[in-house]
């Protein structure tokens, strides 16, 4: 089959489980890629954490921070469901840099993220980011700023109207009155550019050996594997990632390390248009399409279940 009918095919299971998006599937050592509407940014979620690290860690490979300095850091009390880590402590804590990482990170912890952001605000993330010349990227906020959804100020039974606002408000241009969905205030990024974050860490010239290395560890450990992993974990490959869940968005980029030593670093951002908060279909879509543009990349054929 060809890319064109690949790529057609994966639109349209997009469409049948009320999903758009935009993929992106690269051979790390070839260049070779396949995916569709990549270069159109989404707001970023929770995937700003992945830059938010290789800022830290570059800090530290520099000599500018310690990894092992301990920060305290305030308990989040939230008791709504969703949020892990420390955004559920009910007492202070001291914690080191390096630790703070992990939480971030491999558990998506926005409290641990926020006490990174005290020690490399946005601005110098985003800075970071522009001195390795990684573009496409926003990093405007601290990871609190998108616990203030509609959401938030819902009983769980009338959450679904948040969803229904998020997916209905919005702009031809991406602008939208909630402030994490639109694309000129939201901290954004489009499949490629994440994508190209992915190449500077699998690949690094510009990142830092000890830098790339603690990033591809961490996504490694990355806890939520409900998304991409199932179709693109074995034993003869790793699925290393870090997902983004914002309302009606869901996101997850990450690189599949084979045993042969390919590597492919996939980028998977989607908006659904059914508001609901569980969708386990709309993401056994996404794996699929992921893995589909991924099987056609690397043996030019389907997989045998399509």
């Amino acid at each position: 089959m060809s890319a064109t009918a690949v790529v057609r095919n994966a639109r349209d299971l997009l469409d049948e489980a009320g999903l758009h998006g935009a993929f992106l599937v690269r051979n790390l050592d070839t260049g070779a890629e396949i995916g569709f509407d990549a270069e159109i940014p989404y707001p970023a979620a929770s995937l700003v954490k992945v830059p938010l690290a290789v800022a830290v860690l570059e800090r530290v490979a520099r000599g500018e921070l310690d990894a092992a300095t301990p920060v305290d850091v305030a308990p989040g009390r939230i008791t709504t469901p969703g949020p892990t880590g420390l955004s559920r402590f009910r007492h202070p804590a001291r914690i080191a840099v390096d630790d703070l990482l992990y939480l971030s990170t491999s558990v998506s912890d926005s409290v641990a993220a926020d006490a990174l952001f005290d020690l490399v605000p946005p601005t110098e993330v985003a800075a970071e980011l522009r001195r390795l010349r990684i573009d496409g990227i926003a990093v405007r906020h601290r990871a609190s700023d998108l616990a203030e959804t509609p959401a938030e100020r819902l009983g769980p039974d009338e959450v679904h109207l948040a969803h229904s606002l998020a997916i209905d408000a919005g702009t031809p241009g991406q602008g939208h009155p909630v402030a994490q969905l639109d694309v000129t205030r939201a901290n954004t990024g489009s499949a490629r550019a994440f994508v190209d974050l992915l190449h500077a860490i699998w690949r690094p010239t510009a990142v830092h050996e000890s830098t790339a290395a603690r990033v591809r560890a961490l996504m490694g450990d990355n806890l939520h594997r409900q998304r991409l992993a199932p179709d693109l974990t074995s034993d003869a490959s790793r699925w290393s990632s870090k997902t983004g869940t914002l309302l009606h968005l869901r996101h997850e980029v990450g690189v599949v390390d084979h045993a042969d030593g390919q590597s492919y670093a996939v980028a998977a951002l989607t908006a659904s248009r059914v508001p609901a908060v569980a969708q386990p279909g709309s993401e056994a879509t996404m794996a699929h399409v992921a893995r589909t543009l991924h099987d056609h990349l690397r043996t030019g054929t389907l997989p045998w279940w399509s």
